[in-house]
């Protein structure tokens, strides 16, 4: 009867353990308790979160500083959600905008003449 109830509790403590964590409801211990979250982090975390609750991942990666995509998603592998939801790369509104693609795609071509033309100069 003993190694059931231990049995038992054991099984609960690891389902604790691997419970979801939100980061709007969650105390400065639960967030340490994630996997790359410090002290630090934490802190920042209850701060900002003091002016308001974070909507979503974007929100959240924008508004504490030192979180980005990656950061995000090894967070939310070790069981943090905001609102409920796990981290997701195409839901986060963090990838380039049509424009930033464009602009990047000028810059590029410019470099290349800009090259070319210094190699014609090389040649000379």
């Amino acid at each position: 009867m003993f190694k059931k109830i231990l049995l038992i509790i054991t099984l609960l403590y690891a389902a604790a353990a691997f419970a979801a964590v939100d980061v709007n409801k969650a105390t400065a211990a639960e967030l340490d308790g994630i996997k790359g979250i410090g002290p630090g982090l934490s802190t920042k975390i209850l701060d900002e979160r003091k002016n308001g609750n974070f909507k979503d991942w974007s929100d959240f990666i924008a508004r504490v500083g030192g979180v980005g995509e990656k950061t995000a998603a090894k967070f939310s592998t070790e069981g943090l959600t905001v609102n409920g939801k796990k981290f997701s790369a195409a839901g986060s509104g963090q990838g380039r905008s049509k424009g930033q693609c464009e602009d990047r795609k000028g810059r590029q071509e410019k470099q290349g003449h800009h090259r070319q033309r210094q190699e014609g100069r090389k040649a000379r």
